[in-house]
């Protein structure tokens, strides 16, 4: 198997360093990753100048783009074949909920998958990052799952709780839950006078019931959660439909 791994945290984040390691002994692993922190880029793509392909000394490729873009040029112009599944992490905090829509790791997977490609985006849901081999543990796992019988042509979004391997209790299958709305930006002022501004932090979780990525983390399971792409709402068709017509 080939499997194609990107980032968002960048190509020197110790998170893809140890997925690589993890992978690297049951499969043909390339890794295309951002030259640096990319965290927030979504789904963007790079179109208002070239970008540039190097290679770090422990030959993890990096481009001086967005994870969209390293996942878009490596399958369709750096690889000769096509990777048989794009890993995006492991991501140094949650993607869970609304992070989803910001989230450069999701962003990666999403292009994979967007190409025809099984991919899976993996984050260790903590900011202390105490336990990265668990997540790989869990990486590595899936890839097992994947071996004996092949994914399909999903998006699955994995959130792993930061505990030893032997203290998660399984996997579950969720839905994304929901943030309250973020935080106000932080007005400052620069060194040299300026006014800046920081956007603020997350809100907290709002929608966090059982059956979401985030009561499944608080519970120490490994959460999965199945994206997809289209945004339709559905049941508003018809409501908007109407008021059209009134």
């Amino acid at each position: 198997m080939r499997i194609l791994l990107s980032n968002d945290d960048g190509y020197f984040a110790p998170g893809i360093e140890r997925l690589a390691a993890a992978l690297s002994p049951h499969a043909d692993i390339v890794v295309v990753a951002p030259e640096r922190d990319r965290s927030g880029a979504s789904n963007s793509l790079t179109l208002d100048r070239p970008l540039t392909v190097r290679t770090a000394p422990n030959g993890f490729r990096f481009i001086n783009g967005t994870p969209t873009d390293c996942v878009h040029l490596a399958v369709t112009g750096l690889l000769d074949t096509l990777p048989d599944m794009v890993i995006s992490g492991i991501n140094l905090g949650p993607n869970m909920g609304d992070d989803t829509i910001y989230s450069g790791t999701v962003a990666a997977a999403t292009e994979g998958y967007l190409l025809g490609i099984p991919s899976i985006a993996i984050s260790l849901a903590s900011k202390t990052a105490a336990h990265f081999e668990t997540a790989a543990a869990v990486a590595l796992e899936l890839l097992d799952r994947h071996r004996r019988r092949a994914l399909g042509g999903w998006l699955l979004n994995v959130n792993v709780p930061d505990v030893p391997r032997g203290e998660l209790k399984g996997y579950r299958i969720t839905r994304l839950g929901r943030r309250h709305k973020a935080e106000d930006v932080i007005k400052t002022t620069s060194p040299r006078g300026e006014t800046v501004y920081w956007v603020g932090a997350a809100g907290a979780a709002a929608d966090a019931g059982e059956g979401t990525d985030f009561h499944a983390v608080e519970q120490r399971f490994v959460s999965i959660t199945p994206l997809q792409i289209d945004l339709t709402n559905r049941d508003q068709m018809t409501p908007v439909g109407a008021w059209l017509r009134d």
